[in-house]
């Protein structure tokens, strides 16, 4: 339950930071869209930015847990605290995670309508 808890504490911090920097960037966003760019470019750019804190989360994740095994492999009892199989399922579903999360703030972002960004602050 731990588990579940912490990642969907992840995927609304992740959405939030996303929602944020899209919110902040609407300006440029119209720019961007006034100028020419396509819905899908605008929603490349924001998911991959998301997917990069993402990705960046799950390095820093994976090399604090292998740094801390040796002191966990106490508390476990028939798995190993290096577990290669654990570590790419973890791995894959906070990326999948990301991936949803980064995705929502992104799609909205393909919906700013120029003239009204630039009219905006």
């Amino acid at each position: 339950m731990f588990g579940v808890l912490a990642m969907v504490v992840a995927a609304v911090g992740l959405y939030s930071v996303v929602a944020h920097a899209v919110a902040h960037r609407t300006r440029e966003i119209g720019i961007r869209m006034a100028l020419g760019a396509q819905a899908h470019d605008v929603l490349g750019m924001v998911v991959r930015n998301g997917m990069a804190l993402g990705v960046t989360g799950v390095l820093v994740g994976t090399a604090a847990a292998l740094a801390f095994a040796r002191f966990m492999a106490s508390f476990l009892y028939g798995v190993s605290a290096t577990d290669p199989a654990t570590f790419a399922v973890i791995a894959l579903a906070l990326l999948a995670v990301s991936l949803a999360a980064s995705y929502i703030p992104a799609h909205s972002a393909t919906r700013i309508d120029p003239v009204a960004a630039l009219r905006h602050e």
